[in-house]
């Protein structure tokens, strides 16, 4: 029998997140290279575009996970937890992770995306008077600046627009001064 006849009446045909009954696909739980069944889900189109996409992210959508999560299909279980920890500054999925119970080969699969890394001891880039910098954002110099191999000041004032972060080093950012593309210390620079 094909992986889809079996997802199909192991899920009921619905949605084993949300129990939707229209637009069903299969989702391979990452990582799932080889597609198996048991590393699969039934599920809406709907939820795997929330799955895929935590833009789109609908929080009360997601309260079906407090029945789903007690599936007997890990698959399930991985993709619940998972967008519990997604959602875990709701409130309410707080409380549903503290309830569930993963054995370690389980918890290893599903933190193998990274959701449940500790979003608060993140690198962060903070401007002269401790806002956050985010990628896109623009700044201006409160300092001239020697911008060393360029060969040119850059002057107290000037906008620095569409900056990026680097990702290893809290105290740089970089974007483009005078047609250069140059590395900027983040004490020097306050968000506008």
């Amino acid at each position: 029998m094909s992986i889809e006849r079996n997802i199909q009446k192991r899920s009921g045909n619905a949605c084993e997140l949300c129990s939707a009954t229209e637009k069903l696909a299969i989702y391979h739980v990452p990582p799932n290279h080889d597609h198996k069944l048991e590393k699969s889900i039934y599920a809406c189109e709907t939820c795997i575009s929330q799955i895929e996409d935590a833009d789109t992210m609908n929080p009360n959508h997601w309260r079906c996970l407090n029945d789903s999560m007690w599936s007997e299909v890990k698959a399930v279980q991985i993709v619940a937890w998972r967008m519990l920890h997604r959602l875990k500054k709701e409130g309410w999925p707080q409380d549903l992770l503290d309830m569930m119970y993963l054995d370690e080969d389980d918890l290893n699969w599903a933190a193998a995306t990274g959701e449940a890394e500790d979003k608060e001891n993140a690198i962060k880039h903070l401007d002269v008077n401790g806002v956050q910098l985010q990628a896109g954002d623009s700044v201006v110099l409160i300092k001239d600046l020697n911008v060393k191999g360029a060969g040119f000041v850059a002057k107290r004032g000037s906008a620095v627009r569409n900056i990026t972060l680097t990702h290893d080093n809290a105290e740089h950012i970089e974007g483009r001064l005078n047609g250069q593309h140059i590395v900027i210390i983040t004490k020097y620079v306050k968000k506008t």
